[in-house]
């Protein structure tokens, strides 16, 4: 059967009284041929998640009516493996002292510090400096990022095309992490792993069908965010670590405002929306964010480093890189998919931009694969 998780919003929820519902699930559990596995519970947040072993959806819902009457505010499809690797667990913790005889309390928040780190796409490093170093650099990268992980006691939760995520439960492990990554990399191979660093905060279950999706995303955008070099940092970040800290490494740590993060969604939503849509340009941003093209260029130049036009084309041609490997569309497909006038300028732009034309790039992509 699938696993779900849930989101239960309670004000003044306590760890005994998220003890208590979990109990109630337990004891009529097989009525609903569901398997409570475990729960989550912070009181600061008034909010608790339950990991639950269930037919369908539907069940879920009618086991926590049935059973305490608690609403569920969302509920989303999960594996296992996955909850581990960033929860670290997926059954009660072990050390649990039972309470009364019967109840099984603790209070362990399922609130994740967050660490994104991109590198270059494989192929594109291939191209830059040859299989045999390619093969070097990235296998230092995951021994220097499983040696760092140990260190500052955090866990790779999951790795996917050329980005890392690493869980951590406190903001200032994740942040001496990031800081330890930028130390033992030379520039040199800083440059030609082309190493981003972002880090934020949240909570498995919103919006989102992913877990920590909402969380996830957002890191992935302040990937762009920053100059080189630096490990950009989400405002939540701040406000939960040493401020201090965080003047002192300003030359290291972007920080963004609330109302950065806010302009950057509001940013790679409209470019999302219109990746394809080839008469889109600066004019049609600038209708999209309500800001005239002073105002634009100010704020992609102060968050991305970037002209809005560039920002643009930068976009388009990183899209197209992902289709050329994954979706098995042919150039042509894919140049007019991300709003290129034809195939030739496409092709033209992206040699531009990644010194390696299309069809050389699927090319290396097939040999890899081999």
């Amino acid at each position: 059967m699938p696993i779900y998780m849930d989101l239960h919003i309670v004000d003044g929820i306590t760890a005994k009284g998220a003890a208590e519902a979990h109990l109630q699930d337990l004891l009529i559990q097989a009525q609903y041929n569901c398997t409570c596995m475990t729960y989550w519970v912070d009181e600061s947040k008034n909010s608790a998640f339950c990991l639950i072993d269930a037919p369908n959806r539907e069940a879920v819902k009618e086991l926590h009516n049935k059973a305490h009457g608690l609403i569920t505010h969302q509920i989303i499809e999960v594996a296992s493996t996955v909850v581990e690797s960033f929860l670290g667990r997926i059954y009660d913790p072990e050390s649990t002292e039972l309470l009364e005889g019967k109840l099984k309390v603790f209070n362990d928040p399922a609130f994740r510090i967050l660490l994104l780190i991109q590198t270059i796409d494989p192929i594109l490093l291939v191209n830059n400096v040859g299989k045999d170093k390619c093969d070097d650099l990235l296998v230092r990268y995951q021994q220097m990022l499983a040696d760092t992980c140990r260190e500052f006691e955090g866990k790779i939760a999951d790795q996917y095309e050329n980005i890392s995520i690493i869980s951590f439960v406190t903001a200032f492990k994740a942040v001496a992490h990031a800081l330890k990554l930028q130390d033992v990399f030379s520039n040199e191979e800083k440059e030609l792993l082309q190493l981003k660093i972002s880090i934020n905060a949240g909570v498995p279950v919103t919006k989102s069908e992913r877990l920590f999706g909402d969380t996830i995303q957002a890191g992935e955008r302040m990937l762009l965010v920053g100059k080189k070099y630096q490990i950009a940092a989400a405002s939540i970040i701040k406000e939960i670590h040493n401020k201090n800290h965080f003047k002192q490494q300003q030359d290291s740590i972007f920080t963004l405002t609330i109302t950065d993060e806010k302009r950057l969604n509001q940013l790679i939503n409209v470019l999302e929306q219109n990746s394809g849509n080839k008469s889109f340009a600066v004019e049609a941003l600038c209708k999209s964010m309500s800001m005239s093209k002073s105002s634009l260029n100010r704020l992609t130049w102060s968050l991305l480093g970037k002209t809005p036009n560039s920002l643009i084309n930068e976009f388009r041609l990183n899209k197209a890189l992902q289709l050329l490997r994954k979706s098995g569309d042919t150039i042509a497909q894919i140049s007019f998919a991300t709003g290129f006038t034809s195939p030739s300028y496409f092709s033209k732009c992206f040699q531009n931009h990644f010194q390696i034309t299309p069809t050389r790039y699927l090319e290396l992509l097939k040999e890899i694969k081999k």
